[in-house]
């Protein structure tokens, strides 16, 4: 029971992530721009996380999406020198490298909660089987 959702929760799961990618976008674009109120905008990527965690991943997409998790969150651990070579480009590669830098930590911040629910929900299936 745990597994199956209904239409309308699949949808709002399908919603929320695709506002969490867009937000993450955004965040991305204006990085530089945001300052304080970056943490807001964390904070609502973080809830989407959660709504997908919870209402839009099967049984059978665990471990892609897992995978997948774990690949984005590796990057995220060598943004640096990905920057620093961004940052010897002329005029652009700064540009670029806030923006490649917001967006990924924003995808981060929205991904890590969902692979969070989803890793727990997995643990859980397998110690009651």
């Amino acid at each position: 029971m745990a597994g199956k959702m209904t239409k309308s929760s699949g949808r709002y799961g399908e919603w929320a992530f695709l506002l969490g990618v867009i937000l993450a976008l955004i965040v991305g674009l204006f990085s530089t721009q945001l300052g304080t109120s970056s943490a807001y905008v964390f904070g609502v990527l973080v809830i989407l996380g959660v709504v997908v965690g919870l209402l839009n991943i099967k049984e059978k997409e665990v471990n892609s999406f897992l995978i997948a998790t774990i690949a984005l969150l590796a990057l995220l651990n060598v943004l640096d020198p990905i920057k620093t070579a961004l940052s010897l480009v002329p005029e652009v590669g700064p540009i670029v490298a806030d923006w490649l830098s917001g967006f990924l930590g924003a995808l981060g911040a929205f991904v890590a909660p969902a692979a969070l629910i989803i890793a727990l929900k997995a643990i859980y299936n397998l110690a009651t089987e």
